[in-house]
């Protein structure tokens, strides 16, 4: 059997070309089809809009909302009536595009089958690059999970039971919910608000798109940005569960950066209820459809990992 990769080989860059990276990274190019997948996404996604009882729009802005107010919205999706015990956990999905693209309503589609398991759903908005900084975006998925806490009574769902999700960059605001300290970011907020979260297809390592010239034009990370903002580089607050995915066709990039964050949080990684699903058949963009379907390996895993199996 071969030896594991060292954390330290996983965190070191694999080439100083910037020519290797905007070949990793372009995801569209890498998936001619990719506007057929995403095309999918959007039918699914209407079709979960079409069911009643779901929730639109909801503003997670605070009483005291910030310049970027309008862009702070959610939607949400409750778990079917007597499909649980009690009130139900709650995943609070983040979208993908590199944080310049897509929105909310192109990913109404996790909330496909997971509400007739007896899981809530939150998926939510946020201001994109680069009108606003990646670290703004940030901050903004902060807000959502600490309002949706606060309003776990109104809207039904346990706040006990919260876990983060996300796909592509997605991943990494999911990961960085993990590393952040909420008591600092209210004093009613319980350091263990997150209890695991899901990183498909994640970016915990944001150095390699600061040197990928097609994204640095919008995103325009520093050097600072890369060392702030990195998850793999960051302590996780507490010892939750990680459960990541990866396309086997998505490129080496992206496996790294999932062995990577695995790798740096391994007391995570080894938690009751983490896991590492394998996709061998998917790329960047159909990794996503089996969050529509409920019996998909990597569902069956998010749903271990909330306890609804």
């Amino acid at each position: 059997m071969s030896a594991q990769p060292s954390l330290a080989s996983l965190a070191r860059l694999p080439s100083q070309d910037p020519a290797f990276y905007a070949r990793e990274y372009n995801n569209r190019a890498n998936v001619p089809d990719n506007a057929t997948h995403m095309a999918h996404w959007a039918e699914l996604s209407r079709q979960v809009r079409k069911r009643a009882g779901w929730l639109e729009d909801l503003s997670y802005a605070g009483a005291e909302p910030g310049p970027h107010a309008a862009d702070e919205r959610l939607d949400y999706f409750p778990a079917e009536p007597g499909a649980t015990d009690g009130p139900p956990p709650l995943l609070v999905f983040v979208h993908g595009g590199y944080w310049r693209a897509l929105d909310k309503r192109d990913h109404s589609l996790v909330a496909n089958a997971l509400p007739r398991c007896g899981v809530s759903v939150a998926v939510i908005n946020y201001s994109l690059c680069p009108a606003v900084t990646v670290e703004t975006i940030v901050l903004q998925a902060v807000r959502s999970v600490a309002w949706l806490y606060r309003e776990s009574g109104r809207l039904g769902h346990d706040k006990a039971r919260i876990f983060v999700g996300g796909h592509s960059v997605g991943g990494h605001m999911a990961a960085m919910m993990l590393t952040t300290l909420w008591p600092r970011v209210g004093r009613d907020l319980p350091a263990d608000l997150v209890k695991g979260v899901v990183s498909v297809s994640g970016l915990h390592d944001l150095e390699p798109l600061r040197r990928a010239d097609f994204l640095q034009v919008d995103l325009k990370l520093s050097a600072r940005d890369v060392d702030r903002l990195s998850p793999a580089f960051l302590p996780p607050a507490t010892d939750a569960p990680l459960v990541t995915a990866v396309g086997g066709l998505e490129p080496g990039e992206y496996h790294r950066q999932t062995d990577l964050l695995r790798a740096a949080w391994l007391a995570n990684a080894q938690a009751p209820g983490a896991a590492h699903v394998p996709m061998p058949d998917r790329h960047h963009f159909n990794v996503m459809h089996d969050f529509a379907d409920g019996d998909s390996p990597l569902l069956l895993a998010v749903r271990r990992m909330m306890g609804v199996a």
